[in-house]
């Protein structure tokens, strides 16, 4: 199970960004941003589940690249929310389609016992992952 998983998460990254523009935790903490909204680095941090430092530099990163703005609360100018920019959230929409259509045409090979088996084991799939 952890070979299988490992080999095509392996192929979705390769495939949803086949120049290897953005590391995997870049990525990750863009992605993370997209889904909770406008979030503060500290929470961020949580979220990915890295020290401070290491999301400061990520962010930095990202808005580097123009994928990530960073404003600052104004109420308390002590804290900053990041949040993504159009180029980020196009950059996001791009990789998941292009994961899409990746597992789209790896599915359409199957067979449909497998197919089957596959839709039955998602829910055990999901708990594992804490989906659910």
């Amino acid at each position: 199970l952890r070979l299988a998983i490992a080999r095509l998460t392996r192929m979705l990254r390769q495939y949803a960004d086949p120049e290897a523009t953005l590391s995997q935790s870049l990525v990750s903490a863009l992605a993370t941003v997209d889904r909770c909204g406008p979030v503060t680095l500290g929470r961020l941090a949580e979220l990915e589940r890295v020290q401070p430092p290491s999301i400061t530099r990520i962010v930095a990163k990202l808005e580097e690249q123009g994928l990530l703005v960073r404003e600052l609360d104004d109420r308390d100018r002590r804290v900053a929310r990041v949040t993504t920019t159009p180029a980020g959230d196009a950059f996001l929409k791009q990789s998941r389609t292009r994961r899409n259509e990746f597992l789209d045409a790896r599915l359409a090979q199957l067979s449909a016992d497998d197919l089957e088996a596959i839709t039955r084991a998602l829910p055990a799939i999901e708990r594992l992952a804490g989906l659910l």
